[in-house]
């Protein structure tokens, strides 16, 4: 297989010097376990661990590869494991601060999750059934904004939704700029919708909650059941994780894509730029606000309040943005006074030491 049927491009081919190095020796992550990498490329897939000086120099888990990044590794003829000694800078990454909470808050600060590397495409999926809320896909497409990676919205199970095209324009005057698309994963017609956006040599990956379809979709560009699918409760609405890891699928017509586990939590870091993105609308209106610190709250003069009021502007979507807006906010002042806090204790250490070296008999008499 040729590396451009990866994804392989001058973004990479550029960091590395081809004339002197073997082609051989360049792979894409495709699946990782803990420690262990699986890899494709020109002599088809290999398992892989890092070396010892990659782990070594690591100086964060955005350092290690994930699905989708570009690695140079060696193999030797009579091993079967290939050592991973080079992550290429990707082109992009689709990644959040990683969720649950650690043991404190100075150790949970700054911890972010790479979900996948290097993707061109990324199809937030949305249920049309209890499922289907336009905040938690706004909050995705500030994610997918952010990376500069291109969103495409399908909203699932439109045979199962009576007004699915109402809800189509709901997601659309929120979307903006973002392809809205209505599928039924489990119908055929659904590829030919999707399949333009899944060119030979294109990345794709598909966010969303569980039990929206994304396995189900995985089959249907497969044409055959790879993933395995599982109900989603009556009861409550809600589907199970069957996909339990990160993987990227080669598809039969061209095109990749990776599947991700469903996120009951997606928290936003410094994602101001993807902010700006999906609340074009907001962002063009506090433009002609009387001040220019406008919290759209009480404010006289407030544009963004007066398009509410004219009926221009959905309140809902307004808190949406100041939530959203909060919430990174309060993720860079988190990182400020990290970095404030850690720079204090380093001094306060270089202090201790010199008053102990004071101490030292050696310096008595000086």
């Amino acid at each position: 297989m040729e590396l451009e049927n990866l994804g392989w491009n001058n973004h990479f081919s550029n960091q590395i010097s081809t004339d002197n190095f073997d082609k051989t020796g360049i792979g894409r992550v495709i699946d990782v376990q803990k420690n262990s990498f699986r890899l494709l490329g020109l002599r088809g897939e290999c398992r892989a661990k890092l070396s010892g000086s990659f782990s070594f120099n690591l100086q964060s888990a955005f350092d290690l590869p994930v699905v989708g990044d570009w690695v140079l590794f060696n193999k030797a003829p009579d091993d079967d494991t290939a050592i991973i000694h080079t992550l290429l800078n990707r082109q992009n990454s689709i990644s959040r601060k990683a969720a649950g909470s650690s043991r404190s808050k100075e150790e949970s600060t700054g911890r972010v999750q790479v979900m996948a590397a290097n993707v061109d495409t990324v199809f937030i999926v949305s249920g049309l059934d209890r499922d289907f809320n336009p905040r938690r896909i706004e909050r995705y497409l500030t994610l997918v904004y952010d990376s500069h990676a291109m969103p495409v919205v399908l909203l699932n199970k439109a045979d199962l939704c009576g007004d699915a095209e109402d809800k189509r324009f709901e997601i659309e005057s929120i979307a903006i700029g973002a392809p809205v698309l209505l599928i039924s994963a489990r119908s055929d017609d659904c590829i030919d919708v999707i399949r333009p956006y899944l060119m030979p040599g294109y990345t794709a990956a598909l966010l969303g909650s569980s039990g929206v379809g994304k396995s189900t979709l995985i089959n249907a560009l497969l044409g055959r059941e790879r993933q395995k699918v599982k109900s989603v409760s009556e009861a409550v609405g809600k589907g199970t994780h069957t996909t339990t890891h990160r993987e990227l699928i080669l598809l039969p017509e061209g095109g990749m894509i990776i599947d991700t586990p469903g996120m009951r939590e997606l928290q936003l870091q410094d994602f101001d730029e993807g902010l700006d993105v999906t609340f074009e609308d907001i962002e063009q209106l506090a433009t002609c606000c009387r001040f220019s610190d406008c919290g759209h709250d009480s404010e006289p003069g407030c544009a963004v309040i007066e398009a509410i009021e004219q009926g221009d502007l959905d309140p809902d979507r307004l808190q949406s943005y100041l939530k959203l807006k909060r919430e990174i906010s309060y993720y860079d002042d988190r990182e400020t006074k990290s970095s404030r806090v850690i720079e204090k204790e380093k001094w306060k250490k270089i202090r201790i030491l010199q008053r102990n070296l004071k101490k030292h008999p050696k310096h008595r008499g000086n």
